[in-house]
């Protein structure tokens, strides 16, 4: 079968198609037959940097959809032939992907394959972000980092179905702002001004939560941007930064907290978690609240160019592989 790894960290280039065996799955696992492979920036940050990467070669890929080929002993309720998306903790960009079967979920009516494809990091990390980690109450104000990208593009369409007072983002390129102005938010901040521009925006009060993929000094300088009794959410060091730590001096004064979350991490400590979380988070996909656009797709044999779009910094929404060429 055909395949896309890195033998070496590096730029996309190093980025390799092989021809492997195809797996079999083991118990408890599921062989997916890929239709659509999510791209997302945790691959770059694998390929570059080593990210989660256990050892070399290395096969990026965290969610693919498609139909299963087979189930390994002691699966239950999943058959082959049915379509699905699935949540991999690596080796999705591959045309036949294993994935332990509590991270597969049949997909229900109305959502089709290349959509599917979007879903199995975004939106479980935007709906938790919103919901179970954030806990947005209606009427609070949100600023979120990252606002054109995958997740934000989920996150504030849920904020403002949540009934959030005022849904904030930020984003590097006045592109960027626009694009997520058409999906929730109500004004569109740059990195470099964002506490500035929330005290001029709340009156000098704050936003009740902010949701931060960057870390580092964007971490610390957010917390400069909370009302009291604010909440702050860590969900990536996209930024590269020594991680910044909050501690009493920082939250004590205001009653502020830091909460964090990562769907990786969910999926290896609480799978039962995960699935009623991803579950919850799909019927929001269903019902209309949330739509997801698929801004740029890639045949599987030129994942370097998604991954140079991407690493770019200049992509909006979700990028996708297509692995029938």
């Amino acid at each position: 079968m055909r395949a896309v790894e890195f033998h070496e960290y590096g730029g996309p280039e190093v980025l390799r198609a092989v021809e492997t065996a195809e797996p079999e799955p083991g118990p408890g696992q599921v062989a997916v037959e890929a239709v659509w492979v999510g791209v997302n920036f945790a691959d770059v940050k694998a390929r570059a940097e080593g990210y989660r990467v256990p050892s070399l070669p290395y096969r990026p890929g965290l969610e693919v959809s498609g139909r299963i080929r087979a189930v390994g002993e002691g699966v239950e309720n999943l058959r082959p032939g049915q379509e699905v998306a699935a949540l991999v903790d690596g080796g999705g960009y591959a045309e036949i992907v294993i994935a332990d079967a509590t991270r597969v979920f049949p997909l229900p009516d109305g959502l089709d394959p290349r959509t599917a494809a979007t879903l199995p990091t975004v939106l479980p990390t935007a709906h938790a972000l919103i919901h179970e980690v954030g806990r947005l109450r209606a009427g609070e104000s949100v600023l979120v980092h990252g606002a054109a990208g995958g997740v934000g593009t989920a996150v504030g369409q849920l904020a403002r179905a949540a009934g959030a007072g005022a849904v904030y983002g930020v984003a590097s390129s006045e592109a960027k702002a626009d694009y997520a102005l058409k999906h929730g938010y109500d004004d569109v901040f740059r990195p470099g001004t964002f506490e500035a521009d929330v005290r001029r925006a709340t009156g000098g009060r704050g936003v009740d939560l902010i949701l931060d993929p960057v870390g580092g000094d964007t971490l610390r300088r957010g917390l400069e941007a909370l009302a009291v009794f604010g909440r702050l959410v860590s969900f990536g060091n996209a930024g590269g930064a020594e991680p910044w730590r909050a501690g009493q001096g920082e939250l004590y004064p205001r009653g502020l907290s830091v909460g964090g979350f990562s769907v990786l991490g969910l999926a290896q400590t609480a799978p039962d978690a995960l699935r009623a979380l991803t579950e919850r988070a799909l019927r929001t996909v269903r019902d209309g609240t949330v739509v997801l656009p698929v801004t740029a797709e890639f045949p599987l044999s030129d994942a370097a160019g998604a991954h140079r779009l991407i690493g770019g910094r200049t992509s909006t929404g979700k990028l996708l592989l297509r692995v029938s060429d």
